[in-house]
């Protein structure tokens, strides 16, 4: 037995019998690129206070590793399946690894932003190879199982990212969480030269570079202005950026659809299959990444949690979504992809409506019945849905199916996270107005108005003034606490409505347990072991 795999998957004659040890590498490459995003939200009140980041900084360093992570997952994921999948795990690892190493010693916000960009560039290979992997790998029997343990591992990353950046902070400035990737990575690298095989397309042809560029400036130029537009203003970079988006997409369609060997076939989301999957996929992370997003912030800036504190009561999240993988497992190969994937879609948006009951008065306990469903959801609805996106592609396509998938994903978080949270720092200025207003000198009041921490650091201020006093500052603190709980009940309003709209549409577009090809033929939906290829497999 040769200690590095060499034979191609495509040339074995029966399974890879180390698939699951290499399923394992491929879920811990998956952990650290989740893990970047959400380790950051604990650590970012240390990022601000030592870095002077503004409002804009913090963004900017937050959603620098967004918009390159988004806008080349589908290219990347194109040029792996053509040269190497395992040669682009690692590439991409060995990137995200380099980035992790500037971002943890640089201390300069631009740098720290650029750090973070090719932190994304690398995420962005490593994500599609992991999903295109997996498929390559995994016979069709064992598929549904294993894309259920992909899927539960962004979850689990969900919760591990503030509870390992929680732990290191304890002791470690802010720089420590971006160095905990490294050894994460340096151990993925080694896993998948041990325990992946080697795996391209076959027959794949040439790779279509002019979708490939055009998907880029769309999806980049999207995230951009939804990032930038709502927190910043709707100038002339967010409007550029937005037309450019619009003109980039529908250039690419028609591209695309007259393009002999096309980067993504747009055809394929007229197949309600797959149409409906990706807006499942889409639909959801907007509403959960968002709603995590702001019940964080009140963790640690309302309760007064710490880092740590606030990684450990994530935990119940994490705990949920293991539940919910394990369901799903168990219900849609019987129920199909329709039912679970709703359901799921219901109990996230019941999750999100909870929220709307948080009050200046709320403790943990009221977050916990949320954290659950929607870790539960999370658990129940991605597999199967994932599952159906990559069976509508060829073997010669994994890379690219991989990257749609993870596009939508991407793109839903970022869209929730720029949406819901400009939606709740808006509601948040204007609650806090309202309550003290007239009480504060403007400039004093900007600030107070511009986050919650900026509240939190000006009451603070009031409290060592002779002019102020401990007892005007705690009615200072008192108003920003009750404008946050207000600006989260408001926002997750909101939220819940466009996931519940969002539920009804994918409900409405996927198929029951059978749907037929355009070849006219009745076959079973695919999300199950027994999976269906379908139209363009």
């Amino acid at each position: 037995m040769p200690l590095f795999p060499n034979t191609p998957v495509e040339k074995m004659t029966e399974p890879y019998h180390r698939r699951w040890w290499a399923l394992l590498v491929l879920c811990l490459s998956l952990l650290i690129v989740v893990m970047a995003n959400t380790s950051l939200i604990v650590a970012a009140p240390d990022m601000t206070k030592d870095l002077g980041l503004s409002s804009s900084d913090l963004q900017w360093v937050i959603d620098g590793y967004t918009v390159p992570y988004a806008a080349l997952m589908l290219v990347l994921g194109a040029i792996g399946d053509k040269y190497s999948r395992r040669g682009a795990l690692v590439l991409g690892l060995l990137i995200f690894a380099g980035g992790s190493v500037m971002g943890g010693l640089v201390h300069h916000t631009d740098l720290v932003i650029t750090a973070r960009a090719i932190m994304g560039v690398g995420a962005a290979v490593v994500m599609p190879a992991t999903l295109s992997l997996l498929v390559a790998i995994f016979p069709r029997a064992e598929r549904a199982k294993a894309i259920t343990a992909w899927s539960a591992t962004s979850g689990l990353a969900i919760a591990a990212g503030p509870l390992a950046a929680g732990w290191l902070l304890e002791n470690h400035a802010w720089g420590s969480t971006f160095l905990m990737n490294v050894p994460i990575a340096v151990l993925g690298v080694v896993g998948a030269l041990l325990l992946v095989p080697p795996s391209k397309a076959e027959g794949m042809g040439r790779i279509d570079y002019v979708g490939g560029l055009l998907s880029i400036a769309s999806v980049g130029c999207l995230v951009y202005a939804t990032i930038e537009g709502p927190h910043f203003g709707w100038g002339a970079g967010p409007i550029t950026a937005a037309v450019v988006a619009g003109v980039g997409l529908l250039a690419f369609v028609a591209w695309e659809l007259k393009h002999p060997n096309p980067m993504l076939d747009v055809r394929k989301f007229t197949e309600r299959p797959f149409g409906g999957s990706m807006l499942a996929v889409l639909f959801f992370f907007f509403g959960t990444f968002g709603s995590i997003y702001y019940s964080t912030q009140f963790l640690q800036f309302v309760l007064g949690y710490d880092a740590l504190e606030t990684g450990i009561r994530l935990l119940p999240l994490a705990g949920a979504v293991f539940v919910g993988a394990a369901v799903t497992g168990k219900l849609a190969p019987k129920l199909g992809v329709k039912i679970v994937v709703g359901t799921g879609m219901v109990i996230g948006t019941a999750g999100v409506f909870l929220l709307t009951r948080i009050d200046s008065g709320s403790t943990y306990t009221d977050f916990l019945a949320p954290l659950l469903l929607l870790g539960f959801a999370i658990g129940l609805s991605l597999s199967p849905a994932t599952d159906t996106i990559m069976g509508s592609f060829p073997e010669s396509e994994l890379g690219v199916g991989g990257g749609a998938n993870d596009t939508a994903l991407e793109l839903g978080a970022s869209l929730g996270i720029a949406i819901l949270g400009s939606l709740l720092a808006t509601s948040y200025k204007d609650k806090l107005t309202d309550l003290v207003g007239g009480h504060l000198p403007a400039a004093a009041l900007d600030t107070a108005k511009d986050s919650v921490g900026g509240g939190i650091a000006v009451a603070e201020q009031v409290a060592k003034n002779p002019q102020g006093g401990a007892a005007q500052a705690q009615t200072l603190l008192g108003a920003v606490h009750e404008s946050f709980a207000h600006a989260i009940a408001h926002t997750s309003l909101i939220g819940g409505i466009i996931m519940a709209a969002g539920t009804l549409i994918v409900i409405a577009v996927l198929p029951g347990r059978k749907h037929t090809t355009k070849h006219g033929e009745e076959i079973a939906a695919p999300a199950t072991e027994e999976q269906t290829e379908t139209v363009g497999a």
